[in-house]
């Protein structure tokens, strides 16, 4: 086995794009740790959903974060971001989906596009090597659903 990391290698790739993902996502959970979700509930009841679903955006932005970064269960967790990211968009930034920003222009919901698709990327990505299932199941490998 070769030991030298590769310029080009998909598993490096991959390991980049989880940490990144991950990493910009949790501190958006921990600053909901820190600073609550009391907002959140009412929100979610504005839309005819029960409010104790608020507790969901602790899985989306601080569970699934941790398994991206650590690569098990890779998928599922990129699949919670996403939905969190359809969520976000769909409860509080569904006016903004075609305007731009003012001052410094960019896509008004360029930051949720950013984590969704980045989530969906890894969905079908997988894990990669770099990680502790280390690409050795179907929901971390390249061949899943195969």
């Amino acid at each position: 086995m070769e030991s030298t990391l590769k310029l080009h290698s998909d598993d490096v790739g991959k390991l980049i794009l989880r940490l990144t993902i991950a990493g910009l996502m949790l501190f958006h959970g921990i600053s909901k740790i820190i600073h609550g979700i009391g907002w959140l509930p009412p929100v979610l009841n504005q839309n005819g959903l029960p409010g104790f679903i608020a507790y969901g955006v602790y899985v989306a932005e601080v569970l699934a974060p941790l398994l991206l970064i650590i690569g098990w269960q890779t998928r599922p967790a990129a699949l919670v971001i996403a939905f969190d990211m359809i969520m976000a968009v769909g409860l509080a930034h569904r006016n903004n989906i075609f305007t731009i920003k003012t001052g410094g222009g960019g896509w008004s919901i360029e930051l949720e596009a950013f984590f969704f698709l980045g989530a969906m990327a890894l969905f079908f990505f997988g894990a990669g090597r770099y990680s502790i299932s280390q690409g050795a199941n179907r929901y971390a490998s390249e061949t899943a659903g195969s």
